[in-house]
Order: C-alpha cells, then structure tokens, then sequence
C-alpha cells in the first residue's frame, strides 16, 4: 500500500485496484470451475452454506438461470464467489493498493479491507436481497441502461418523466452507459425520451427490482437495524465507496455509506476517476464476468483492466504474480 497513510490520511496508491462486481454477473456454473480445481473454495463455499442456510455449493455449481436470478440467492451467490476468488489470488501473491466494489461488490471490498468479516458481510447481502425482492414483488419497478447519451440529457429525459411516475439516475457505469431506475412506466417514458434525444439503446435490465432509487426507501428501516447489529472496522486497505467515488474513512462512515446505498445512484465512473487519479495502473475484476473490467477501459481509456471469472483468465492472473510473493493455490 505504498504511500497511503491510513484512515484520514492523504498519501497516494500504486498499484491495482480490486473491483468486485454487482448483481447481473450472475451465471450458471460460475463457480464450477472454482470448486472442481480448488479445495479452499469448496471449503468457503461449505462455509457459506452454514452461515445462510442457503446450498450455495450447488446452486453456485448446478443451479439454474432461473434460480440464481432470484435477488435473494443472486446477491450472497455473487458476493460468495467474489470472496472466493479473492481468497485464492491472495495466497497467490495479489496485494492491491485499493479496492471497490460495484452495489453488491462493495460488500466484498469492505471484506478484503477488513471492515467486515465474512460472516458479517454474507449475513448483510442476504438480508439485502431478501428486502430488495420484496421490494420487487410489491412495486412495479424496472431498470434500464440507456447507451450512447452523456449523463445530463439522462438525467433530462428523467425529470421530463416526472409526471408519469418516479424515475432516477441508478448508476453512473460510463460516460455514455447510465442506467435509470423507478415505476415501469415511468422508466419506459423516460428511456423513450431519452431515445428521442439521441440514445444509440436503451436496454431493459432483468434485475427484478428498482435498486438504487426512493422506492428502496420502503426496506431502509429494518437494514439500517441489521447494519447497527454488525460489528465495523476501520479499513486496513483503502476502498473506495460506490455511493460517493470517495475514499472510506472508517467503519462507522462504511456503515453510514451501505445504509445510502439503497437508494443513491452508484457513481462508478467516480470510482474509476479516483482510483486513477492517485495513480492506480491496474484494474482487476474479481468475481464472475466482465463486466467492470469493460466499464474501466471506456471510461479511461487504454488502461490495463483484467478479469477472473474464468479459468483461463484467472490462471494468467496468478501466473503474472511476482514469483517471490507467490504461494500457488494448490489444485486438487
């Protein structure tokens, strides 16, 4: 961590930047690969399944699109397989200089910085999806990136929505992709408008729920209790917040920050911002698909952005390792 002085410090970064994505990296079979080659994976697998009470060992494994796209088995299954694969790239050497996480990732970007332990995290993420998907079975929402337009005209095509129902800005993925959130008519109005202003797409997300937006203000109550039930650390590696593109200070701001995350937009693009800015020359995705390593070369540019969700990019990965740092994870 060259350079960073800690909480409330004001050194600088080198190095990579770990990203642990949100829901919507969800695949079948995304941990197949994992559990068949290494044995520490299976074991945090088992003891995620005790924790819940939820058979993520298969469902991770042999479950089916369907019953992994549920929001209260997507979250924990994503933030599970996350963990895992940071596990096995720490006993390989990997040692960030920062980490952040996108929605759901940052609950296992606060647990590579210490701030929450496993146990703590999972408890969190399943409480998170359940809410999320009541929120989903009573309220008509909907979600939608809409790509090609800069953030301002978004955000127009909102406000001009207004009178047809709530919609808001959700995530700030890259310059040209922002995805918007609310009533279903409402997004659709909006994501017209913002096909009239000149959006190349606007492309309906299967995510079940309105995240990220005020419906979710209806589960904040009881997750704010379950957040004051967990214990927070203060960070031992720096991370960057998703509700703010700025750096975490303390556990107490941490737990203040998953609290607004319900219903704040995710500011990635800050996220990337930041992280380059002090520098950071790397950007490794950590957990199932691609999606956050894309979203780091088109907002910056040429930059080194690398992903592990399979075994041919997670095997390159560790071999890049310093030799002298590494301890290979031992395969079956």
């Amino acid at each position: 961590m060259t350079g960073w002085t800690g909480p409330g410090g004001h050194g600088t970064t080198t190095g990579s930047l770990a990203m642990f994505p949100g829901q919507g990296s969800q695949r079948s079979g995304m941990a197949r690969h994992l559990i068949d080659t290494y044995p520490s994976a299976r074991r945090l697998l088992a003891q995620a399944d005790e924790i819940l009470g939820l058979p993520l060992s298969r469902i991770c494994v042999t479950g089916s699109a369907g019953e992994l796209g549920r929001t209260e088995i997507t979250q924990p299954a994503i933030a599970t397989t996350s963990l895992i694969v940071w596990e096995l790239l720490r006993a390989a050497g990997y040692r960030p200089a920062v980490a952040a996480g996108h929605s759901l990732g940052e609950y296992p970007a606060l647990v590579a910085a210490g701030v929450l332990s496993l146990e703590s995290a999972l408890r969190l993420v399943q409480l998170r999806g359940r809410l999320m998907g009541e929120v989903a079975r009573e309220v008509p929402g909907a979600m939608a990136a809409v790509l090609g337009l800069p953030v301002e005209q978004v955000q127009a095509a909102c406000t001009g929505a207004e009178g047809v129902g709530l919609v808001q800005v959700a995530n700030y993925n890259e310059p040209l992709q922002t995805v918007i959130s609310g009533y279903a008519h409402a997004v659709e109005a909006a994501g017209r408008a913002a096909l009239d202003a000149g959006a190349d797409q606007v492309v309906p997300l299967d995510v079940g729920a309105p995240f990220h937006c005020s419906l979710m203000a209806a589960v904040e109550g009881e997750f704010t209790d379950a957040l004051a039930r967990q214990p927070f650390a203060d960070p031992v590696l720096p991370v960057i917040s998703s509700v703010t593109g700025s750096y975490v200070r303390s556990g107490e701001e941490a737990r203040e920050l998953l609290r607004r995350q319900l219903t704040g937009p995710v500011r990635w693009v800050e996220v990337l911002h930041t992280a380059a800015r002090n520098p950071v020359d790397a950007y490794t995705e950590i957990g199932p698909g691609r999606v956050l390593s894309g979203l780091a070369r088109r907002t910056l540019g040429d930059v080194r952005a690398r992903s592990t969700g399979d075994p041919r990019r997670l095997a390159v990965l560790c071999a890049e390792l310093a030799p002298e740092n590494r301890q290979t994870p031992v395969a079956s």
